[in-house]
């Protein structure tokens, strides 16, 4: 059950994207609400967050990825990358860590909407799978 504060919290954080598209005015803010709707379609129960300074968050039982806007491009950062299939090889940035991945678009570069959706349901199932309980080691009698 969603509290009130968290209620408040997801709409202050859908504003707050909302100015930033529209404050981006340019290719930038178009690809910032391309990759929004299609993370929305993929996962129609994620949660939007603004965090650090101005980032906006897609989370569902923990961060999905991050929309960060740059002078060149946008980033689209996956906290859990690098446990995600990419059969269709969007990820081209932050490659070299053991955790995150990223996908940096450029002016004029299509997104391949079937492939982003494809890894926003597989970080999804990533971060909602439930984790196996630790085996229990037999105890030693005395």
């Amino acid at each position: 059950m969603t509290s009130a504060t968290e209620t408040e919290a997801a709409e202050n954080a859908t504003q707050l994207i909302d100015a930033r598209i529209k404050a981006l005015g340019d290719w930038r803010g178009e690809t910032l609400a391309r990759v929004r709707a299609l993370i929305h379609e993929a996962d129609p129960e994620v949660v939007e967050e603004w965090k650090w300074r101005g980032v906006p968050v897609w989370s569902h039982a923990g961060i999905l990825c991050t929309g960060e806007s740059y002078k060149a491009i946008i980033k689209l950062t996956f906290a859990k990358g690098a446990s995600l299939a990419d059969p269709s090889g969007l990820f081209n940035s932050s490659l070299e860590g053991n955790t995150r991945r990223a996908i940096d678009i450029h002016e004029g570069e299509a997104i391949k909407g079937p492939a982003l959706k494809a890894l926003i349901v597989a970080a999804v199932a990533l971060n909602t799978a439930k984790r196996a309980p630790a085996a229990k080691k037999p105890k030693k009698s005395d």
